[in-house]
């Protein structure tokens, strides 16, 4: 996500770091603050660890990083640094068919174990993919936000019903929404990522009427779905099936937080805001 603040007179990107590992807290740190500090353990000013979130039970982690957007040469300097690695560009970094992050896994049979083959794969960037280094993707595109509701149920197929009523691509569905359904603690755990776009589809409505924020980055106007409209779509479909909902989480920031969070940071030269403010262990 592009970002600008008048005080700083910077233009900042949000990087959300996706890990399969969220059980062991000091690789899990380790790991955030290779962001913030160079191969002598000097602290970069220009970078900052806004949020972790680790899920303990799926072994993953997401780490919010945000950075002037000149200094963001990801996937590049991830193949330099780590050789071996193997990437795949999505969205806007995938140029010129800016492709989703979506498109490009069922292109490789991400979810298929019988099907993902990765001596068949040939990277954007890197080498082959092997055991030691899997697959990464490296993608840009306006902000995405995490938000996740959990219902009260072991009903997987219910669940993956109800998420796909919720997708942006279903009919009647929220605009920018991609919904998954897994299995979580006893319950299931209905993943959302919230995608911001720069319309809206009814141009004689504003976007707060409908469940929708807007919010401004560069002079340009972008929306996104609230928390609070994908809470009660998901908790009106539960009820319909006879299933109540226990609770939403929000992993990280809105937009407006993160560019707060992010101007403060960078402003004060805070490079692990996260211990600032805690970061959520599941």
């Amino acid at each position: 996500m592009k970002m600008a603040s008048g005080r700083t007179g910077i233009r900042l990107a949000a990087c959300l770091l996706n890990i399969s590992e969220g059980r062991r807290r000091n690789v899990v740190e380790k790991i955030a603050k290779a962001a913030v500090c160079d191969d002598n353990g000097r602290k970069r000013p220009q970078a900052t660890v806004l949020n972790i979130f680790s899920d303990y039970d799926y072994n993953r982690s997401v780490i919010t990083i945000a950075a002037p957007v000149d200094r963001l040469d990801v996937a590049e300097t991830l193949a330099v640094h780590a050789p071996g690695c193997s990437i795949f560009l999505f969205g806007h970094a995938d140029l010129p068919w800016k492709q989703s992050l979506v498109q490009r896994r069922k292109q490789m049979g991400w979810f298929d174990r019988k099907a993902f083959k990765a001596a068949s794969i040939v990277p954007d960037i890197g080498s082959a993919p092997t055991l030691r280094y899997g697959l990464t993707g490296v993608g840009a595109s306006p902000y995405v936000m995490n938000c996740n509701v959990t219902v009260d149920t072991q009903d997987l197929a219910t669940a993956k019903d109800i998420a796909g009523s919720v997708r942006g691509s279903a009919a009647g569905g929220l605009k920018g929404l991609q919904a998954m359904a897994f299995p979580h603690k006893g319950q299931i755990e209905i993943a959302c990522n919230v995608e911001s776009f720069d319309h809206c589809d009814d141009p004689l409505a504003t976007c707060d009427e409908m469940g929708y924020v807007s919010y401004r980055v560069l002079g340009k106007t972008y929306s996104y779905v609230s928390p609070q409209l994908i809470e009660t779509s998901i908790k009106k479909l539960a009820r319909a099936r006879g299933i109540k909902t226990v609770g939403t989480a929000l992993v990280g920031f809105t937009p407006e937080e993160c560019m707060h969070c992010a101007t403060y940071a960078l402003t004060h030269g805070v490079g692990e805001f996260w211990r600032m403010r805690g970061g959520v262990f599941m």
